[in-house]
C-alpha cells in the first residue's frame, strides 16, 4: 500500500480478465465527455491492444476497499527534441460519486511515478476545453497548457487516403 494513497485505496495493473471493466470505464468517460458515440472498440480489440503480443497501452485500476472506482490508460510517446520517450496519459477517470476523495490524484501520481521510473522526460495528455474541473486539477499540479500547439487527427477514410501511394493532394 502506498502511504500517499487515501486509506483503503489501491492501484493495480489491469488484468486480461478485467478487459470488460476497462471497457466499462472507457464508456463512462466517453459519456462524461459527451463522446459516447465515438466509442467503437470492443473487448476483443482492447484485449489485443492491452494484453496482446505487442501491447499498445497499459491500464491500471483504482479500487476503494476492493471496489473499482477509477482507471488510467497510458502509453509511451517519443520526443525527438529530448531524444527520450515520454508518457502519454490517454484516460484518467474516477466515477462521479467517488470524486473529491483523492483517487484521481493518486491515479495521476501513480502514472507520473511510472514515467519517472522508466526514464521518461515528460508526461502529456489532452483535456477538452470545456472540462474546467480537469483543467483546474491539472493546473494545481503545476501542469501548463500547450496553447501554442494544435492537435491534428486523421481517421477513417481520410487516414486511408493519406496512406495511399500517389494520393497526395497539392499543398497550398
Amino acid at each position: 500500500m502506498d502511504p500517499t494513497f487515501p486509506e483503503g485505496f489501491t492501484i493495480e495493473p489491469a488484468r486480461p480478465e478485467e478487459v470488460g471493466l476497462v471497457l466499462s470505464f472507457i464508456r463512462e468517460i466517453a459519456e462524461y465527455e459527451k463522446l459516447a458515440a465515438a466509442v467503437v472498440t470492443d473487448e476483443a480489440t482492447l484485449r489485443e491492444s492491452l494484453f496482446g503480443e505487442r501491447p499498445a497501452a497499459e491500464a491500471v485500476i483504482g479500487r476503494y476497499h476492493g471496489e473499482p472506482v477509477g482507471f488510467a490508460v497510458f502509453c509511451h510517446n517519443f520526443s525527438t527534441f529530448l531524444g527520450r520517450r515520454g508518457m502519454y496519459l490517454e484516460d484518467l477517470f474516477v466515477r462521479p460519486a467517488e470524486r473529491g476523495k483523492g483517487f484521481g490524484l493518486a491515479l495521476f501520481r501513480h502514472v507520473a511515478r511510472l514515467a519517472v521510473t522508466r526514464g521518461c522526460r515528460r508526461m502529456e495528455w489532452s483535456v477538452l476545453d470545456w472540462n474546467t474541473p480537469a483543467i483546474r486539477f491539472y493546473r494545481a499540479l503545476g501542469a501548463d497548457p500547450m496553447d501554442e500547439w494544435t492537435v491534428f487527427r486523421l481517421t477513417g477514410e481520410a487516414l486511408r487516403k493519406a496512406g495511399e501511394a500517389g494520393s497526395a493532394t497539392r499543398l497550398p
